[in-house]
């Protein structure tokens, strides 16, 4: 039986259609920090995610691919940056 989880961190992806891109990209910043070109990420209430879902889903119709991958808190994964780190974006440690 799968358990329910309050998930309260996230990364979204996407790769939408041009003529839908500014819509997507403007529905995450509402929510997450805007981490590198169509990468957002950031904590959020579980009322939140499903208000960016719904919101996500009215925009992309089917037509295009998001990914949200949903955490229990922001303390639970490991990031490395490999390369140049130009844009000044939300630095997470450890």
């Amino acid at each position: 039986m799968r358990k329910n989880f309050n998930f309260n961190y996230a990364f979204v992806f996407y790769d939408v259609n041009e003529k839908r891109v500014n819509k997507v990209f403007k529905i995450c910043k509402k929510y997450f920090h805007h981490h590198q070109n169509s990468v957002f990420r950031g904590s959020i209430t579980p009322a939140n995610l499903i208000k960016l879902k719904s919101e996500i889903n009215k925009i992309i119709e089917g037509k295009d691919f998001v990914t949200i991958i949903k955490l229990i808190n922001g303390d639970c994964f490991d990031e490395e940056t490999l390369g140049i780190n130009d844009k000044n974006t939300e630095d997470l440690i450890l």
